[in-house]
C-alpha cells in the first residue's frame, strides 16, 4: 500500500515508525513532515488544512490510505474530502471531531449518554461565566471552548485565577477558540489516558498511557503540550478500563451514532480516576503527543493493521497483540517553553544514538539546516524507550538524553515518576 500520513510533529514521526515497520507498507509519504521524518520517509510540503490540496495529491501519488494525525485538519473536514473522493482515511469527520472542537458539545453527548463527567457551565458572556465562578467557588477548571492547541485549560486553585482566565479567554488570548468558554467543577484523583480505536459502532481498546503535563518537577509549573508521558498506566487497571469502556466511550459511540455521525478512528479519552471510578475529562480525535510515541514503540507494526481495520469498518473480532512491557518518552523542549522561545539552536550526537525497536528518538519541532539538526519548534526531541520494567525504559531513555548535545534545551528528571 501507499500511505500518506499528515502531519509535522513527534506524534507523526512515531505513526511513520510504526508503518514502516509493517510490509504491506510499499511506499510512505509525510507531510508536511520534519527533519527526523525525512530521514526515514519522502516528505511533502502540502497545506494540510486545504482538502481539495490533500486529495489531488493523494490521487496524482497513488495514495491507497491516508492517516490524519493532527486534529485541526480533522476539525476543517479534511477526512470527509478524503471519503467523498472514495480515499480510504483514518480520521473522523468534521461532524465527529467536534468531540475535540468543542468542549460544550462533548458535555452535551456525555449528557445524553449518561456519561460520568464534571459538572459544568457554559458560557458565551464574560459576565455570566465570572458570576458563575464566583457562585461556585474554587477550586474550578476554565476552558476554552474550541481548540486550543492542548494549552486552552486553565486549573484555576483560586477564584481570582479563574476570574482573570475569563479576561484572558474573552480578550483573545487563545483566538476564536476562547469565544465560548466551559467551566467545570474540579475533579480531584489521578488522571490517565485511554485510547480506542473505532470504526463507528465498535470500540478496541489499544493501551493506556499518562503523561504530564506540567513544565516543571513534580508537576508544577505552567500547563504544556506534554513533557513525557509512559504506558501502560497502572492507575487504568483492567477493572477501571471496563468500566471506562461500558460506562463512559461505548454509551458516547452508540451517541454519535445515533445522531448520524458515527465517529471513526482513535479516540483518546483523558480520565480522572478516584476510588477506582473514572470521570470523564475530556475526549480527543486523535493520538496523543507524546503519549503516541509510547503507544506506537509498544505496539509496532500491528499499528498500522489496526487503523486499517478501523477506517474499513472491522474492528469487530479484531485483537490487539500486546507484548507484556514497558515504554516511556521524555521530551526535551527548548528553553523559555512553553513561553516565548528561541529557534534555529543546533542539536549534536543524535546520529550515535542506537533506532530499533527499544530506543528512538522522534522528532518533534526540528528542521536540517547546512548538514546539521536544529530546532524549530517549543518541545523538540522524543527521546522514547522500552523496556522489560518501566525502570528499565526510564533508564534507557534517559542515558539517551544524557548523550545529546544541546545546551539550547531542557527536559524533566521525573518522567514517570507516579508510577516508580
Amino acid at each position: 500500500m501507499n500511505i500518506l500520513i499528515l502531519g509535522s510533529g513527534g506524534r507523526e514521526h512515531a505513526l511513520a515508525w510504526a508503518v514502516l515497520q509493517n510490509p504491506k507498507c510499499d511506499k510512505l509519504i509525510v507531510a508536511p513532515g520534519n527533519a527526523g521524518i525525512a530521514q526515514i520517509a519522502d516528505c511533502a510540503g502540502i497545506d494540510i488544512m486545504d482538502g481539495g490540496a490533500v486529495v489531488n495529491f493523494a490521487e496524482e501519488n497513488a495514495i491507497d490510505f491516508v492517516i490524519v494525525g493532527p486534529e485541526a485538519p480533522l476539525a476543517v473536514g479534511v477526512a470527509d474530502r478524503l471519503r467523498e473522493a472514495g480515499i480510504l482515511v483514518f480520521g473522523p469527520s468534521a461532524a465527529a471531531a467536534k468531540l475535540e472542537a468543542s468542549k460544550s458539545f462533548t458535555k452535551e453527548i456525555c449528557d445524553a449518554a449518561n456519561a460520568p463527567t464534571a459538572a459544568y457551565g457554559h458560557f458565551t458572556d464574560a459576565d455570566a461565566a465570572k458570576a458563575y465562578i464566583r457562585e461556585q467557588g474554587a477550586p474550578i477548571v476554565v476552558k476554552a471552548d474550541g481548540l486550543a492547541a492542548g494549552k486552552g485549560v486553565i486549573v484555576a486553585m483560586d477564584e481570582q485565577t479563574a476570574l482573570d482566565a475569563i479576561d484572558d479567554m474573552f480578550g483573545g488570548a487563545f483566538g476564536g477558540a476562547g469565544a465560548e468558554v466551559v467551566i467545570e467543577e474540579f475533579m480531584e484523583g489521578e488522571e490517565a489516558s485511554f485510547f480506542i480505536l473505532c470504526d463507528g459502532k465498535t470500540a478496541l481498546p489499544i493501551g493506556t498511557a499518562q503523561d504530564h503535563k506540567r513544565v516543571g518537577e513534580g508537576d508544577t509549573g505552567l500547563n504544556t503540550g506534554g513533557m513525557g508521558a509512559y504506558s501502560p498506566a497502572p492507575v487504568l487497571t483492567d477493572e477501571v478500563a471496563k468500566k471506562a469502556l461500558d460506562q463512559i466511550i461505548q454509551p458516547t459511540i452508540d451517541e454519535m451514532a445515533r445522531r448520524g455521525t458515527p465517529y471513526q478512528g482513535v479516540l483518546y479519552a483523558g480520565f480522572m480516576i478516584k476510588d477506582g471510578q473514572p470521570r470523564l475529562v475530556e475526549y480527543n480525535v486523535r493520538f496523543g503527543d507524546p503519549e503516541c510515541q509510547v503507544l506506537m514503540m509498544r505496539l509496532g507494526a500491528q499499528a498500522m493493521d489496526l487503523m486499517h481495520a478501523a477506517a474499513e469498518e472491522r474492528l469487530d473480532g479484531v485483537e490487539v497483540n500486546w507484548a507484556d512491557d514497558h515504554a516511556i518518552t521524555v521530551v526535551m523542549a527548548a528553553n523559555g517553553y512553553p513561553g516565548s522561545y528561541e529557534k534555529g539552536s543546533v542539536i549534536k550526537g543524535l546520529d550515535a544514538l542506537p533506532e530499533d525497536s527499544m530506543n528512538m528518538v522522534f522528532h518533534a519541532g526540528t528542521t536540517a539546516r547546512d548538514g546539521a539538526i536544529t530546532a524549530s519548534g517549543g518541545r523538540v526531541l522524543n527521546v522514547t524507550a522500552r523496556g522489560d520494567s518501566l525502570q528499565e525504559a526510564r533508564d534507557r531513555a534517559y542515558a539517551m538524553v544524557d548523550a545529546i548535545d544541546w545546551p539550547g534545551g531542557f527536559f524533566r528528571r521525573d518522567i514517570g515518576w507516579r508510577a516508580l
